[in-house]
C-alpha cells in the first residue's frame, strides 16, 4: 500500500508534469485555442485527472505562469548569491530575456502576465518582496566599488535599468537580425554603461 508520503510525491510529480506539458506548449500555442482535452493527451493524463488537479483550463495557465514566474525569480537569486558586478548583471538579464524572448512571443507574455490582472498582482507582489531588494543590494555594491558613478542615486540607477530590461524585447529582436549577434549585445551593454561618448575620464 502505497504510503502518505508517498502518494504526495506521486502527486506532486503528476502536478509538475501536467504544468512543465502546458509550459512547452504556450510556446507555440495561443491560450484560448488550447482546450483540455489536448493538455491531456500531450500529457498523458486523463482530463480527469487535469481538473482534479487544477480545477479548470484558467486555473492551470495561472498555475503555470506562476510556476514559470517563481522558477525565473529562484535562478535570479541563486546568480545574486554569488559574486557578480553590475556588468555581469545586465549581461544575465539580457541572457534570461533572450531566453524568454525564444519561447515566448511579447503579446502573449503582455496577456498572460500583465493584462491578468490578478496575475500582473503576483507579479507585481514578487518584483517588490524579492527583486527589488537584490536590486537595490546591487547598485549599492556597484557604487561601493567604483563601478557605478556617485553622481547618480539608486533611484536613478533602478529607473534606468528598468528603461533598459523593458525594452530588452525589441532590443533582442533588433539583435536576432545582426550578423554577429554577440557583438551587437556587446554593443548595448557598452551604451548602457558609457553611453554615446564613451567612457567619462
Amino acid at each position: 500500500m502505497e504510503t502518505k508520503n508517498g502518494f504526495e510525491k506521486r502527486a506532486e510529480m503528476i502536478r509538475r508534469k501536467i504544468i512543465n506539458t502546458t509550459l512547452e506548449m504556450l510556446k507555440t500555442w495561443e491560450p484560448k485555442r488550447m482546450r483540455v482535452a489536448d493538455i491531456a493527451k500531450e500529457a498523458g493524463v486523463s482530463q480527469v485527472t487535469i481538473y482534479n488537479y487544477f480545477g479548470s483550463k484558467e486555473k492551470l495557465i495561472d498555475q503555470t505562469f506562476r510556476s514559470y514566474l517563481d522558477m525565473t525569480i529562484e535562478r535570479f537569486e541563486r546568480f545574486m548569491d554569488r559574486p557578480r558586478s553590475v556588468r555581469d548583471f545586465i549581461h544575465f538579464s539580457m541572457e534570461m530575456e533572450r531566453e524568454q524572448y525564444s519561447a515566448f512571443r511579447p503579446e502573449q507574455i503582455k496577456t498572460l502576465m500583465i493584462d491578468d490582472q490578478e496575475m500582473f498582482g503576483y507579479v507585481q507582489e514578487r518584483y517588490a518582496g524579492t527583486v527589488l531588494p537584490l536590486m537595490i543590494k546591487l547598485v549599492e555594491d556597484g557604487k561601493a566599488s567604483g563601478e557605478i558613478s556617485p553622481k547618480v542615486s539608486v533611484n536613478a540607477v533602478l529607473a534606468y535599468m528598468n528603461m533598459y530590461i523593458r525594452s530588452s524585447s525589441e532590443l533582442l529582436e533588433l539583435a536576432q537580425k545582426q550578423e554577429d549577434l554577440n557583438a551587437f549585445l556587446d554593443e548595448l551593454t557598452h551604451l548602457f554603461f558609457y553611453g554615446l561618448c564613451g567612457r567619462e575620464e
